[in-house]
Parts: structure tokens; C-alpha cells; sequence
């Protein structure tokens, strides 16, 4: 195929895919050129005066320094350029893709280990009905690891399938999941930052994929109140100097993956405020939801926070589950890991494991806060944790979020979905 364009995309703190399509040699230069203020800009198009994004000082440049590999791209002649963003040759505090790649590099040099990373997402999809209102995928045949026309009669899941391959986006597995209209992506696990740039182009290119069938696919946490959640769940492990498994060797969990646990259990509310980024993420975190609510952890439970999966030692990985998909990929997975490394590094104590079903009975007693604005203000009240994610990229986050949060604060739960649709 005859490459004609290079779409050079970068993923903002809202998750969104911006970039420009350029000439393969204007690419081949290794930078492109943006305005500093497109971290600025909310979801309605409002320039937000957003620390560190030069509002205020003439609105700069920053270049979003391309990697060497062009990966394939989904579109007839177009290829991926994917990169981190600096300014004036310094990384940007605000880009999460280069923030992360800090993060594994501080898991390398001052642990020896590096993180291996998998990611799972969940969708949902709407069609458009005669009077151009959209309505929840009627699938009436539709069940629990569904898969083929009943689950999906308009084969969304295998468009999106036969395009990934194309892509060389590396899916394990795709399969309805609880409610009608919802379906599971899972990611296969490698490299933390090139399992984030699987998990950001998937959702990219299946969202585009829908809306060629007329159909939106969306991450929103919670879209259809009396139905469930959706997550995006980041499945993490460490590879030693050796090639091996350092979570659970023994076939139980190492020292290293009990700090890990702790400190993610030490971060619970601080970390919601990065996590579940939207007015809409709080609907689906609720008791009894296998979402990350309460602040526990157990093997092999999905009514907790944080699961644990040891069984197999080559296989064993920590699942965090609060996350949902309309967080950046890369965001999440750098305030996992980060969390995480506070946890080895300080020696924080692992409480007791969720010995209780979950649902009715809890051993835990802490919780996410109960809204957005209330995880923001945790987030920004964890010292330790805003000095490991970065302050300036903290202090972004929660201006731009707050901002969110007071434009919905009075709208109504229709109103919240159909503002997020179109983006999320």
C-alpha cells in the first residue's frame, strides 16, 4: 500500500486523540509542531487559562517529537506516528505518554525490574433511531461472553477486529460482556508503553469504525443508568534482570507485589481523582459493582479494587479495576505504577485481604469519594501522591476537571451521557 499521509496523534489529559495528518516527509523530519494551549481546551471548545499550557503567555508552541517506528494505520495510505511532547527540548510535564516513560525508567533503574503492562476495556454501542436520537444496540439475543451476529447483528466487533489485525494492534480477546450492547476488548500484555499505545489506538480506531456504520462505540463509565459499568482494567506485572515473573514466583504474592498492593490501597481516594475523570465515573463506582469502589484487595476476586492472579508464577499479575475508559491509557497506567512504587519504596503495610463476598458483606471500610469534584479535592490533598505523578500534571488535571465538573453540576443524567457521547 502506497503511504500518502502520516497521522501524527497524541493522547490530551481528556483522552483524546489529537493530531495533524502531514506530508510522510514533513514526519520524517522526527517533530510536529502544536499550540501548548491544546491541553487547554475542554471538551466544549473553551480555552481554559490550565497551568502549564502557556494560556496567558501568548498561547507558545510544543512539538510532539515522533518516534522512529511509523506503525500501520486503519485508513487507505495513512500511517501512525506516535511520539512524546516537549517543550523547548524538554519533556512536558503535562504529556502522559512521557510521563509514564519516566515512570518505567525509574522502575528499571532504581528497582532492576520493568513493568509489563495489559489492558482491558469495555464499551458500549448506540444506534441511531429514525428521528436521529441514539438508543442503546438493540441486541435482544445478546449474553454474557456472547460472541457472533446474535451478540453484535451488525458485526461492529469484527470490523473492529479485522482492522486492529490490519493495524497490528495486538487484541487477545473480544466478547459481549454483562449487558446488552456491551462488549469486552482485551488487550495483549507487553512493553508498558507500547500496551498503552495498543489500548489509545484501539479506541481510536474503533470508535472511527463505528461511526462508519453509523454506530457509536463509547467508553463512558456508566452510559445506560439500569445497566453496568465499564472499566478499563490495567493488568500489570514486573520482569526481572533474569526474564522472570518478579510478582508471584512461588505461586504467591513476592515482597514486591505486596508493597505494590499496599500502596495502591494507601492512594484509594487520591487516585479516583485520575482515574475515574469523569461527572459519569461515580455512577458506576458504587458498592456491589465489581468496579474499583471500596479500598481492598484479594486473589482472584472480582469484587475488589485490586486483584490478584498468582495461581500460575510465569502468568501472575496485579489487576487494579477502578479506571474506566474514558481515562487516558497512559495517565492510568503511570498513576498505577507510581502508587504502586510508593508502596515498595516506603514500606507500607498490607492490610488484610477481602475475605468477604463483596457485595453484601465488606471487610473494607474506605471508599472512592462520592463524586468527581470530591475525588479531585483527595487527589489534590495526597501530597505524596501529587509529588509522584508530578505536580504541574496534578494541578492540570484537577483545573481542567473542576472546571468539568462545575459546567455539569446541574444537569441531568441524560444530559451528562449525551454531553460525553460524542467524545468518550
Amino acid at each position: 500500500m502506497t503511504i500518502n499521509r502520516t497521522r501524527a496523534l497524541f493522547c490530551d489529559l481528556l483522552g483524546l486523540p489529537r493530531g495533524k495528518y502531514v506530508a510522510p516527509h514533513l514526519a520524517s523530519a522526527g517533530k510536529i509542531g502544536f499550540a501548548r494551549a491544546a491541553f487547554a481546551v475542554s471538551f466544549d471548545r473553551d480555552l481554559l487559562t490550565v497551568p502549564g499550557t502557556g494560556v496567558f503567555e501568548g498561547v507558545p508552541d510544543m512539538d510532539l517529537r515522533l518516534g522512529e517506528e511509523r506503525r500501520k494505520g486503519w485508513q487507505d495510505g495513512v500511517e501512525i506516528a506516535l511520539g512524546d511532547i516537549e517543550v523547548d527540548g524538554e519533556a512536558f510535564a503535562l504529556d502522559a505518554r512521557g510521563q509514564l516513560r519516566a515512570t518505567v525508567a525509574a522502575w528499571q533503574q532504581q528497582h532492576d525490574l520493568t513493568p509489563m503492562v495489559g489492558i482491558e476495556l469495555e464499551a458500549y454501542v448506540f444506534e441511531q433511531g429514525e428521528d436521529g436520537a441514539f438508543r442503546p444496540y438493540n441486541t435482544p439475543g445478546a449474553f454474557v461472553y456472547g460472541t457472533g451476529p446474535h451478540n453484535d447483528p451488525r458485526g461492529l466487533m469484527d470490523a473492529i477486529w479485522t482492522r486492529a489485525e490490519a493495524a497490528e494492534i495486538p487484541i487477545e480477546s473480544m466478547n459481549g460482556e454483562y449487558d446488552n450492547g456491551q462488549f469486552e476488548l482485551t488487550l495483549c500484555f507487553g512493553d508498558a508503553i507500547k500496551a498503552c499505545d495498543d489500548a489509545f489506538l484501539l479506541k481510536t480506531m474503533a470508535r472511527e469504525v463505528a461511526a462508519e456504520k453509523g454506530l457509536i462505540l463509547t467508553f463512558l463509565p456508566k452510559p445506560i443508568p439500569e445497566r453496568g459499568g465499564s472499566g478499563l482494567h490495567v493488568n500489570f506485572s514486573f520482569t526481572d534482570k533474569d526474564g522472570k515473573n518478579a510478582v508471584g514466583p512461588e505461586g504467591r504474592l513476592s515482597k514486591l507485589a505486596e508493597g505494590c498492593v499496599a500502596g495502591l490501597m494507601l492512594h484509594h481516594e487520591g487516585l479516583a481523582g485520575v482515574l475515574a475523570g469523569t461527572v459519569n465515573s461515580y455512577d458506576r463506582l458504587t458498592p456491589a459493582s465489581m468496579a474499583g469502589y471500596w479500598c481492598n484487595w484479594a486473589d482472584d476476586h472480582r469484587m475488589t479494587t485490586v486483584r490478584t492472579t498468582v495461581a500460575s508464577p510465569r502468568s501472575a499479575r496485579l489487576e487494579h479495576r477502578m479506571a474506566d475508559g474514558a481515562a487516558n491509557p497512559y495517565l492510568a497506567t503511570h498513576a498505577v505504577l507510581r502508587a504502586a512504587m510508593q508502596g515498595v519504596e516506603q514500606g507500607h503495610r498490607l492490610p488484610p485481604a477481602e475475605d468477604l463476598d463483596g457485595i453484601e458483606n465488606v471487610r473494607a471500610t474506605r471508599h472512592v469519594p462520592s463524586s468527581l469534584k470530591k475525588a479531585l479535592d483527595a487527589l489534590d490533598k495526597d501530597a505524596a501522591l501529587r509529588e509522584a505523578l508530578g505536580p504541574l500534571l496534578v494541578d492540570a488535571l484537577v483545573f481542567l476537571k473542576r472546571d468539568e465538573a462545575t459546567r455539569l453540576e446541574k444537569a441531568s443524567v441524560d444530559e451528562i451521557r449525551d454531553f460525553y457521547l460524542p467524545f468518550v
